[in-house]
């Protein structure tokens, strides 16, 4: 990335724009066109755009398997896209061609754990946001569904119940997710808001009972 970040000024678009010229004249010598190729492939992933990223990183993996470049940029691709599965067995394929590397034990390490964490509780999935998401979109996915779930618009104890549920999600996914440093542990494959933490533990508390619209510690939740 450091090539790129030095040529482009870290404006990853630009550099996409003029690799897309480049390809469209430079395109009869194989080497030349694999090149362009690579760099779109990190651009991509620089810029957060993970189906193009998966799709320019896979031209270079068809012609150069052992590309490790290539492969762990394509792992994180796949990261952005929730497809933990992906991302570990590129991670693992790297691996194998470099066994001593730091950084791919490290995205291996944390690919593995967010493909663990997606199978308890996705705060992403929950807010129907990316993970590039910045603050503003998912404040917006907070406030919407906030409302769409609080607990006082159903009468129907099962519902009543069942929005409950959802609406503890929903507050922990903001909680962590505008969070920066809460965010950074999440996006590691660590929830700071597990049960079983001490963080966990009082996240859960707060919210025992649920008191809406009743007596005893209410809950205010703005929504604009």
């Amino acid at each position: 990335s450091s090539g790129i970040n030095a040529e482009y000024g870290g404006d990853y678009e630009e550099a996409l724009a003029k690799l897309g010229l480049a390809l469209k004249t430079e395109n009869k010598e194989a080497k030349v066109v694999l090149k362009i190729y690579s760099r779109m492939c990190l651009a991509n992933k620089q810029a957060g755009h993970a189906d193009e990223g998966i799709r320019t990183c896979t031209v270079v993996l068809q012609s150069e398997s052992q590309d490790i470049e290539a492969l762990t940029n394509r792992a994180e691709c796949h990261i952005l896209n929730n497809s933990f599965e992906a991302a570990v067995n590129d991670y693992q394929a790297a691996q194998q061609i470099n066994n001593d590397s730091k950084h791919i034990r490290d995205g291996l390490k944390r690919a593995e754990k967010l493909l663990k964490q997606s199978k308890k509780r996705d705060y992403y999935k929950i807010l129907g946001v990316p993970r590039n998401a910045d603050k503003g979109q998912i404040n917006k996915a907070y406030r919407k569904l906030a409302k769409e779930f609080h607990p006082d618009k159903f009468k129907d104890e099962a519902e009543k119940a069942e929005a409950e549920k959802k609406f503890i999600d929903i507050a922990a996914a903001k909680e962590v997710l505008t969070d920066d440093e809460k965010r950074q542990q999440f996006d590691n494959g660590d929830d700071p808001l597990d049960p079983e933490s001490d963080q966990g533990k009082q996240f859960h508390r707060n919210f025992n009972g649920f008191p809406f619209g009743g007596n005893g510690q209410q809950f205010f939740f703005k929504f604009q």
